[in-house]
């Protein structure tokens, strides 16, 4: 049952539960429409989350414990956010996934939350943020969230979900406008960016894939597709991408990684590998690969995937948390794709925007120095060192370079790109990127 798998990743406090949705639904044999329904719930409630707390406040009337908040939330997920389920089966369903997991004393307290909630439920836009749902054709019947002309942040929190410090560097940064814009789009789960591993038979998957009944588009870059997300449990099983001549890759990580111009014969160090999308990129580029990561499981996705893709017998696998491991060598180029807040990438990633705040982005600060450092380390003379985010803060891209090159004379920056995400799926064929990030390289003397 998808909820009650829901429930229970919820309920398990992981950090990243979108992450999980794989394991936990082949833990229990689900099937794809299952599993599709699985990550419907479970990545909406992240999205979501700053609304459903709001929604919950008003509604409960008192503090509900965590694992009844689980249940509200996925409750509140399917009459809110999700169209196809009716309303009599998500109370039904719900009621009987409580009764289940915490006993027959809640289930009527959350029968009676759940009807509440079903009658504020109005349709169409009132024209009131303080009543209407964002990205949704619905308004509440009373006013739930603060005012944004005198609270803005605690609306953004509420109406769109995002951490209030979040949102006031982009307003201080984009402005108002584009920071509501890309707050909206990272409402909902993006398409996916497929890469044709062969560039020039991407008109010949794209038909092919359209022949197993998916609505795949071209995307900006001439090797992506890119395919709705309700379609994703189909496209990555299908032949072409089992047989590896499709692989998932946004087009900001593929251009960082095309940055490193890696050559046939090269020596490449690719420093944060996982899950191996920019090492099969160095790989099919012709370059010989030492893809590293500190964790044996990511370092195992890395390997899946090579394999995959048939360019294993081009990369050396080192579980390595940075250079200390490795035997002494240099490079002729080093990718760093450092650990990041990920704020480029909220629509794939709905659970970094919970973690954003100061003392994670101290942390990371600390890491992405230490990683930068130790990758140009490993760049011969005449190398390229190619650092890239999948951030939009500044503090993590180019104040990271500026604040590296002073310190390190004989490197010059060479070349650098930004790029803000767009996930519309109204964009017209060649739009994109679905990923936000930041890549530059630079060049030793």
């Amino acid at each position: 049952m998808p909820r009650l798998a829901a429930f229970e990743l919820l309920r398990s406090g992981v950090p990243t539960p979108s992450r999980e949705i794989d394991r936990i639904a082949k833990e229990r044999g689900l099937a794809p429409r299952d599993r599709a329904l699985l990550r419907r719930l479970v990545g909406t409630e992240v999205r979501r989350r700053g609304t459903l707390r709001a929604l919950v406040r008003h509604l409960a009337h008192r503090k509900t414990s965590p694992e009844l908040c689980a249940h509200l939330h996925l409750g509140l997920v399917q009459a809110f956010f999700l169209d196809r389920i009716p309303d009599h089966a998500l109370v039904s369903e719900t009621l009987r996934a409580v009764h289940d997991t915490l006993g027959p004393s809640k289930v009527r307290f959350v029968n009676a939350v759940l009807r509440e909630a079903l009658r504020l439920r109005q349709a169409g836009h009132s024209g009131d943020p303080r009543r209407d749902l964002v990205g949704r054709q619905l308004h509440l019947a009373v006013p739930v969230f603060h005012d944004p002309q005198e609270h803005p942040l605690l609306w953004a929190e509420e109406a769109l979900s995002l951490p209030a410090p979040l949102y006031k560097r982009w307003v201080a940064r984009h402005g108002a406008e584009l920071a509501r814009s890309l707050a909206i789009q990272a409402l909902d789960e993006p398409p996916l960016s497929l890469r044709a591993t062969d560039p020039a038979q991407r008109d010949a998957l794209l038909a092919e894939l359209c022949a197993d009944t998916l609505r795949p588009r071209p995307g900006a870059h001439p090797a992506l597709l890119l395919v709705p997300s309700d379609e994703t449990e189909s496209a990555v099983h299908s032949t072409a991408f089992r047989a590896g001549r499709l692989t998932v890759q946004g087009e900001t990580a593929l251009r960082a990684a095309e940055a490193v111009e890696a050559r046939p014969g090269e020596r490449v160090l690719d420093l944060c590998a996982a899950p191996g999308g920019k090492t099969a990129v160095l790989a099919g580029a012709g370059a010989r690969v030492v893809a590293c990561d500190s964790s044996a499981d990511r370092l195992e996705r890395v390997r899946s995937t090579l394999e995959r893709l048939r360019l294993a017998e081009r990369v050396e696998l080192a579980l390595s948390d940075g250079t200390a491991a490795l035997r002494e060598e240099l490079f002729d180029a080093v990718l760093v794709d450092a650990p990041c807040t990920n704020t480029g990438v909220l629509a794939a990633r709905p659970e970094a925007r919970w973690r954003f705040g100061p003392a994670h982005k101290q942390a990371l600060a600390a890491l992405q120095r230490r990683l930068l450092e130790q990758g140009a380390a490993r760049v011969r003379p005449g190398g390229r060192l190619v650092w890239s985010t999948c951030a939009l803060d500044p503090d993590e891209n180019r104040r990271r370079v500026d604040a590296f090159l002073p310190q390190h004379p004989g490197w010059t920056l060479e070349a650098e790109a930004e790029s803000l995400p767009d996930t519309s799926t109204t964009q017209s064929a060649g739009a994109g990127p679905v990923d936000g990030g930041y890549w530059a390289r630079l060049r030793r003397a």
